[in-house]
């Protein structure tokens, strides 16, 4: 069962595939399961702080079977992907189904495409890269990689970070500073690769060119096979991912800062400088995403062996009640705001 738990986010697309094949309210079933149904379990479920003994850890790592669950996401992603471009062509526009549809593909983007490539994109191996690359870029997100390893890790809980929210940020605005701050930053560190590399900045060495070409090749063959209606229910789509990640950015490190020491410089990245879940549902559904302090400790644990750490500040809930309390501003700055001065004062 510690291994097989991870197969619960594979409800997400049952969830997705039935509400592609159904009409009126039930087509919101995969909101629900989301947003109320795991919020609301996760109220009453105990909380696992158990960690993995240090021999048992380093079997666990080499376990294939925790890696061939995440190459699994791939083509249920990809076949999810073409099922709703068939399915929306057909289904008529500005309908409630249309837009349920439309929303229950954003939710695949943002947990499946984006979480998981995510995880593939910090392995070492160029073939579980370019896994993630294809989930990445079924959610028009593929700059997420230069820029978070080579950005966000370095920089989590400093001002020179986009990801990560200040105290009292808007969510709503900080969607649009995160995501084009991100962007601005991978395209940054890419040319300043190429620099160092001695290499021409608008070539196919460069990432962030290669992503560009794809991202314009995966939108022109979906407007040239299914029309402009499909193609914009797709960026909708994509839109939708893109913005559970950057919810996800922004309580992942909310209030969190680094500090300078005396030479100008940010101490080193800590367990204290992300909140962490461990919540079992949410860990269960994002592959271990919410237990973020270990991850942010070292980006190259495999996320089946992260801990959780007592000097990490914990959240209330686990990642989907998270979302669901950051949608709500003012409850999110009374329950957080509150966490924030507690840690201050420990």
């Amino acid at each position: 069962m510690q291994r097989l738990k991870y197969l619960a986010v594979f409800i997400l697309p049952i969830s997705v595939l039935y509400a592609f094949n159904t009409t009126g309210w039930h087509t919101i079933l995969p909101m629900l399961l989301f947003f109320l149904v795991v919020p609301s379990l996760e109220l009453f479920l105990p909380v696992d702080s158990a960690n993995f003994e240090e021999k048992i850890a380093a079997d666990k790592k080499n376990e294939s079977i925790y890696d061939w669950m995440l190459f699994l996401v791939v083509p249920v992603q990809v076949s999810v992907l073409i099922s709703f471009l068939f399915i929306i062509q057909a289904t008529p526009f500005g309908t409630f189904e249309f837009w349920t549809r439309t929303v229950g593909m954003g939710l695949m983007c943002g947990v499946l495409g984006i979480n998981v490539g995510h995880e593939l994109g910090h392995r070492h191996s160029r073939v579980e890269q370019f896994l993630g690359e294809i989930l990445l870029l079924t959610s028009l997100n593929t700059h997420f990689l230069p820029y978070h390893n080579g950005g966000h890790h370095l920089n989590v809980a400093t001002p020179k970070d986009p990801a990560t929210a200040r105290k009292n940020e808007l969510l709503y605005t900080f969607w649009f500073t995160s995501h084009f701050g991100s962007y601005k930053q991978a395209w940054t560190l890419e040319n300043n690769l190429m620099r160092h590399q001695g290499k021409a900045i608008f070539s196919l060495h460069n990432r962030m060119v290669v992503y560009t070409i794809a991202n314009i090749l995966l939108l022109a063959a979906i407007y040239y096979c299914f029309g402009t209606i499909v193609l914009g229910a797709f960026v909708l789509a994509a839109i939708i991912g893109i913005g559970l990640l950057e919810t996800v950015n922004y309580i992942e490190h909310y209030g969190l800062q680094r500090k300078l020491n005396e030479r100008g410089k940010y101490e080193p990245v800590r367990h204290h400088h992300s909140w962490n879940s461990d919540h079992v549902l949410g860990r269960a559904l994002l592959f271990n995403l919410s237990r973020h302090s270990d991850h942010h400790y070292n980006g190259s644990i495999k996320y089946q062996v992260l801990k959780s750490v007592p000097t990490s500040p914990q959240m209330p809930t686990g990642y989907p009640g998270m979302l669901t309390l950051a949608f709500l501003q003012p409850f999110w700055f009374l329950v957080m705001n509150k966490k924030l001065e507690q840690l201050t004062t420990q």
